[in-house]
């Protein structure tokens, strides 16, 4: 998953190369590599936590939104602090919260330290990621700088795909516990290379940071979250979930005042006013739910109304992560001689075809056919959203526009999870087909008509992203 910055080419002298900078590299992408394995390694361990905690089906749920919730809500402000006092500091500052979240989340023995855990992780994430990302655009220059970005999206895609097949083999392996310890080597290990070579980093800009909006934007969505958590529960009409989703709309208000008062707003929402951003992040935000719902819903499908391990689910795994991979490539392709709106449609039409084969089939063979057409039709929704977010804006505002469709990227996941959870709560607490046949259907309803939406909303022709752009 990556997150996007913007060159400044041609207004100052270009600085001395790093002299080990492909090293450097290679050590940020494995960085960013382990930041969004984390988004989907828990989803095949979850009825091993669930059955070892005891765990609720909401708790559950919790410890797989936490985590994305907190790296989507605080990343702008993760970016803006490593602009404010340097992108080494908060990089180390971020790996050594993340890698120490991961070590309590792993000896984890209740919900409360679980899902305590998953959130301080995200806010490792949230710090971690952005200062990255902005090292190397100012690491790479030219077109070192285009190709260092781009392997940069492309570990950060396979890392999203890949986890749920990591999570089966260390769960039936040495134990869910290795979900989140596993980062723990790897952490300390990247933590010692990254003090020596990492350069010195100066601020860029002002040092006032907006924590009332990031405060105001990261409870707003946990509101929401708990309210479409909840219903599941209690019923939509319910006080238990309306509350927390009027407390959210109040919140997301409180927060469009505080970013037009300040006098350095951590988002410029004008920029949510222009039609190629909104229609991106529109896309960016239902993409990463159909994917994160079809992945959270397909391993609990699996493991506990099919009965099959953890091994063999993330086994079954592999043709979605190859249809992430094939269809990513494909994707690329087809924006650039098609345009995003049609590509976009078409995406989002096969991933709700692939909802339909999931809401309609049972058995093991349908499931892994299901959720290999709905991940293969979501990616080219995926570079869709971010070409049309980026492509059709002057460049001087292409990293304000990258951060807010990166920021609705983990929302969209959050959000996803939260929703079929709700939908399927009947299912995954008796593990019962109904409840999740419902929730598939839910996803190609939503997929089908996205892409009406998408109709409507892209504007037509093709584009291409500003130099040094990327997103995950």
């Amino acid at each position: 998953m990556a997150h996007a910055t913007h060159g400044t080419a041609g207004t100052c002298p270009v600085p001395p190369a790093h002299p080990r900078r492909w090293t450097l590299l290679t050590l940020l992408c494995l960085s960013q590599f382990m930041l969004i394995l984390d988004v989907t390694v828990i989803n095949v361990a979850l009825p091993g936590i669930g059955a070892d905690l005891r765990l609720s089906r909401a708790s559950l749920t919790w410890a797989v939104t936490s985590y994305t919730l907190c790296f989507g809500g605080l990343m702008l402000l993760g970016g803006r602090l490593a602009d404010a006092f340097g992108a080494r500091i908060m990089l180390l500052s971020g790996l050594v919260l993340f890698t120490v979240a991961s070590l309590t989340t792993g000896l984890a023995e209740n919900a409360t330290v679980l899902v305590g855990g998953r959130l301080a992780q995200g806010v490792g994430a949230a710090l971690l990621s952005p200062a990255a990302l902005a090292t190397i655009s100012r690491t790479f220059h030219g077109p070192e700088r285009n190709k260092a970005l781009g392997i940069w999206a492309m570990l950060g895609g396979i890392g999203f795909a890949v986890g749920a097949m990591l999570g089966g083999v260390l769960t039936a392996g040495p134990g869910w516990s290795w979900v989140f310890f596993v980062n723990i080597p790897v952490g300390l290990v990247l933590l010692v290379l990254l003090a020596r070579l990492l350069p010195a980093s100066a601020p860029h800009g002002d040092r006032r940071i907006d924590l009332p909006g990031a405060v105001l934007a990261t409870t707003a969505t946990g509101a929401l979250v708990y309210g479409l958590i909840k219903a599941g529960d209690a019923g939509w009409g319910s006080a238990g979930t309306l509350m927390p989703l009027l407390g959210s709309a109040v919140l997301y208000a409180l927060f469009t005042v505080v970013e037009r008062k300040v006098s350095a707003p951590l988002m410029d929402l004008r920029i949510l006013a222009k039609r190629p951003v909104a229609a991106g992040s529109f896309l960016m935000l239902v993409a990463t739910g159909l994917l994160l719902g079809y992945i959270f819903l397909g391993s609990l499908y699996l493991q506990q109304v099919r009965g099959l391990s953890a091994l063999s689910t993330g086994a079954l795994l592999l043709p979605v992560a190859v249809a992430t991979a094939a269809g990513a490539h494909l994707a690329a392709h087809l924006v650039a001689h098609a345009g995003a709106r049609p590509v976009a449609a078409v995406g989002l039409i096969v991933s709700g075809g692939g909802g339909l084969i999931l809401a309609l089939v049972d058995g093991t063979p349908g499931t892994v056919t299901g959720l290999a057409v709905g991940a293969i039709g979501v990616i080219p929704v995926f570079v869709s959203a971010t070409t049309t977010a980026l492509g059709f804006i002057s460049h001087e505002e292409a990293g304000v526009a990258s951060g807010v469709v990166n920021t609705f990227h983990e929302v969209g996941g959050a959000v996803g999870a939260a929703v079929v959870s709700t939908v399927a709560a009947t299912g995954i607490a008796a593990h019962t087909a109904t409840g999740f046949h419902a929730a598939y259907a839910t996803l190609a309803v939503v997929a089908v008509a996205a892409a009406a939406v998408a109709l409507a909303v892209i504007p037509r022709g093709t584009a291409e992203l500003p130099e040094g752009v990327h997103v995950h």
